[in-house]
């Protein structure tokens, strides 16, 4: 099993960077609603509680062309453990390696709560044995990269951020 962990730091308070990951859907928003991100798209199934808990999506994203989809992948994944203004869990399964990931942000106010830091931490496990030996360190790279880009994105719009430490490790297969 493969984890990556992000650490970025944003000139916004913990409200802000909140609101800008957990968007609720406009009032006329069609269901399932689409949401379309640099290289890929959320397919939302069931927005969930107030709070996202529950909410059920179909994501699609970029992986290595060499797997043969088209450098497409996919995962429908529950959004769980939600603590608003702190923390959001979600797990999911993928194809096309048939892997299981896990992932979760949590928020910490900095300097009176006019900053914020966030962490981003993920886990990849491709089920098969022999495909996991070849292939699961090298398509986590390429997902956890992709990521990593995507969050500082998004956080740039609230304002200056930056990438205060990022680190993979490898973990037991569960």
């Amino acid at each position: 099993m493969q984890r990556f962990e992000t650490v970025f730091e944003v000139d916004a308070p913990p409200a802000k960077v909140w609101g800008l990951l957990h968007m609720p859907p406009p009032p006329d928003a069609e269901s399932p609603r689409k949401v379309t991100y640099p290289g890929g798209s959320m397919e939302i199934w069931s927005e969930g509680d107030a709070h996202g808990e529950g909410l059920v999506r179909n994501c699609v994203f970029r992986v290595p062309r060499y797997l043969l989809s088209g450098g497409k992948a996919q995962s429908w994944e529950v959004v769980w453990k939600v603590v608003p203004l702190e923390r959001a869990h979600y797990r999911g399964v993928g194809k096309p390696l048939w892997s299981r990931g896990e992932g979760w942000h949590e928020l910490e106010p900095l300097d009176g709560g006019t900053r914020t830091r966030l962490t981003f931490v993920e886990t990849y496990h491709v089920v098969n044995p022999v495909v996991r030996a070849l292939l699961e360190k090298r398509v986590h790279e390429f997902i956890s990269r992709d990521n990593h880009k995507l969050y500082l994105k998004l956080l740039g719009y609230l304002g200056p951020a930056k990438e205060i430490s990022s680190r993979r490790t490898k973990l037991p297969s569960p």
